[in-house]
């Protein structure tokens, strides 16, 4: 999972772990073997080592299926906040390695075989896309990085959520964008939550249905029994 902070104003800053290691934690009980990823971030780090950190931790996990009695093809990247963009990015842009590399988890494809995309925002702001890409952003490279023009038919599965007050715009035209391709998807807003309601929503589960939501979708997938 990709992990980050839970506010928007600091956007790709800090990599926090009030998400990841929580949700980590439930999807063990659900049988699934999960891992934190914590990616280089600005202002020191800007696109695409990101995106690097993220695609070289599936290579590396495909690459330690064997050994770590994991499926190869139920490897999924799930993604908060910020990290919900990196998330999509990595669904967006992928390869399926080079099987000439002299490292071998280089020879492994870097694409999710699903996504979990939570109070995410697929689509690059002006304030995102300084924080990845510099004080002077390159408009191809915005244009690169607004996942939901970048969606194909080999876009993975996707389970995206978001509150009402968590501006959620962004995850609705990611999700058309999977429809309209045809990449089996759902969608959730909920009423009541603030954005980091994939934190709190660990910490409160009454207060909170997306863990069981997304536990029915990995079921009905057929991602987990």
């Amino acid at each position: 999972m990709i992990d980050d902070k839970c506010v928007p104003k600091l956007f790709r800053s800090k990599v926090a772990d009030n998400a990841g290691p929580p949700t980590a934690a439930y999807l063990n009980t659900l049988g699934v073997a999960a891992f934190v990823l914590t990616y280089r971030v600005a202002p020191k780090y800007h696109h695409p080592i990101e995106l690097s950190d993220a695609q070289r931790a599936i290579r590396l996990v495909r690459s330690r299926a064997t050994a770590w009695h994991i499926a190869p093809d139920r490897i999924g990247v799930a993604g908060f906040s910020s990290g919900g963009h990196l998330a999509s990015t990595v669904s967006t842009h992928f390869d399926a390695g080079s099987p000439t590399a002299p490292d071998p988890i280089d020879r492994e494809g870097s694409r999710p075989d699903f996504a979990i995309l939570a109070s995410s925002d697929p689509t690059l702001d002006e304030g995102d896309a300084k924080a990845l890409l510099g004080d002077q952003p390159d408009p191809i490279q915005v244009s690169e990085l607004s996942n939901e023009t970048h969606v194909t038919a080999k876009t993975p599965p996707t389970f995206l959520f978001s509150t009402f007050e968590d501006a959620p715009e962004s995850s609705v035209q990611y999700f058309l964008a999977l429809r309209k391709a045809g990449v089996p998807a759902e969608l959730h807003v909920f009423k009541d939550g603030a954005h980091g309601i994939a934190a709190w929503g660990m910490k409160h589960p009454d207060r909170s249905e997306w863990p069981h939501v997304l536990a029915n979708w990995l079921r009905s997938s057929g991602l987990i029994k």
